[in-house]
């Protein structure tokens, strides 16, 4: 399957800590970057704030091309703790996409189960017969002259490349998307526009409630 000539070359840039304590890390990850390491590929997410907290544990990952904020856990407790969130649906997310064209709705729902597709790995096809039920919850936040939107999207699920699926799915794929996007919509933008925006949990020391966001860098 063509990447559209992909060399991974991850951004350089220092990694932006929105908030340390003695159980959790909270990080933008950048575009470009990938969560843990890959097939002959050992520069990451995880191995870049390791080498600041050598302790820390991942708990969930995002896309490579995805930017946003994550959270790493400091010690085995915390990471099973925040782990099971994840398990149970606990944990809320938001993200912010730039799709092609505009939808006839302001906002909607999307409840389309998903499977890898094996013969095209790493994409994700949508299968009514054996996919895993995946559910996106999307609103309009602008809709720019050129033919592009700015959209809020809540994921009820966390199905691997849910969202971009989805969203082809529903006729204006992410911009950007070497996977997905037709040449025109992957064109659009020199990097995928889907940004994790906003990211709240119950801390693991305690239970409070805890909302972090990040400003969408496109």
């Amino acid at each position: 399957m063509s990447l559209r000539g992909f060399t991974y070359a991850p951004p350089s840039a220092p990694l932006h800590y929105h908030h340390v304590d003695d159980d959790i890390i909270i990080v933008e990850k950048p575009s470009g970057l990938l969560s843990v390491p890959g097939k002959n590929e050992p520069d990451c997410l995880e191995a870049r704030i390791r080498a600041d907290y050598p302790e820390a544990l991942t708990i969930h990952r995002l896309d490579m091309a995805t930017s946003g904020l994550m959270v790493f856990a400091r010690n085995a407790p915390a990471q099973r703790h925040i782990g099971l969130q994840f398990e149970k649906r606990i944990p809320k997310k938001i993200y912010e996409a730039r799709i092609w064209g505009h939808p006839d709705k302001d906002e909607g729902q999307i409840d389309l189960p998903l499977i890898t597709d094996w013969p095209n790995r790493p994409k994700q096809k949508v299968c009514h017969e054996n996919g895993k039920a995946a559910r996106t919850g999307w609103k309009v936040l602008a809709r720019e002259e050129v033919g592009i939107t700015r959209i809020a999207l809540y994921p009820e699920t966390g199905r691997s490349h849910q969202l971009r699926v989805h969203m082809l799915e529903l006729g204006h794929p992410i911009i950007g998307d070497r996977l997905y996007a037709p040449d025109e919509a992957f064109k659009a933008a020199e990097r995928l526009n889907l940004h994790a925006t906003s990211l709240s949990l119950r801390h693991p020391n305690g239970g409070e409630w805890h909302e972090f966001s990040s400003v969408c860098p496109f």
